[in-house]
């Protein structure tokens, strides 16, 4: 593949999971990782700052978060506006082509303690996009945490569940019944 070539970013992406899956985190290099995309180095470094973020997005999933809060209807409520985000994370990042990579993904992630701990740090990301993105809607500070807590973690348990089942639900009807699901548990505390 020449250089040149369209969508750099999605061959490293693809690439540094074979080659993780295949032979393990530990034992795959960057450069492995660029050569297998058919990429040089340099290349490597202008999409991820290392091959533990090639698995990561960067920004892409807190932008999308805080765009859907952001563009909610006007008048809904916090949970409602992250279920908003929730949906429009559904449409953008998690679709039906995508299921097969975030179980590939998962998998590899579950596999190594250094993905995991990045896995939570980006989880942490995620949170405060939503939690800054509801207090500009004007959503008093400890409602807008609470909103963007329950959102993260309906978030984390609708991409397990939709990544491992293929039962024709989109993966915002998963978020959805989990956030109610949640909401509901709090009820009960």
């Amino acid at each position: 593949m020449a250089r040149w070539q369209p969508n750099a970013s999605e061959r490293l992406v693809l690439a540094a999971l074979d080659l993780f899956d295949g032979r393990g985190y530990e034992k795959t290099t960057f450069i492995e990782i660029a050569e297998r995309a058919g990429l040089t180095k340099s290349t490597f470094f202008r999409h991820f700052a290392d091959k533990r973020e090639v698995l990561f997005g960067g920004d892409t999933m807190a932008g999308l978060l805080a765009e859907g809060i952001e563009t909610a209807p006007e008048g809904a409520t916090a949970v409602e506006a992250v279920a908003h985000a929730l949906d429009v994370i559904g449409r953008e990042a998690f679709t039906p082509e995508r299921r097969e990579f975030s179980a590939r993904r998962r998998a590899v992630i579950a596999a190594n303690p250094e993905l995991q701990e990045r896995e939570a740090l980006k989880g942490l990301a995620l949170t405060a996009s939503m939690t800054e993105a509801l207090e500009r809607r004007d959503t008093p500070a400890l409602t807008a945490c609470l909103a963007a807590q329950l959102g993260a973690l309906a978030l984390k348990i609708a991409y397990e569940r939709w990544s491992e089942t293929i039962d024709g639900r989109d993966f915002g009807e998963y978020a959805r019944q989990i956030l109610r699901e949640l909401q509901m548990a709090s009820d009960h505390l």
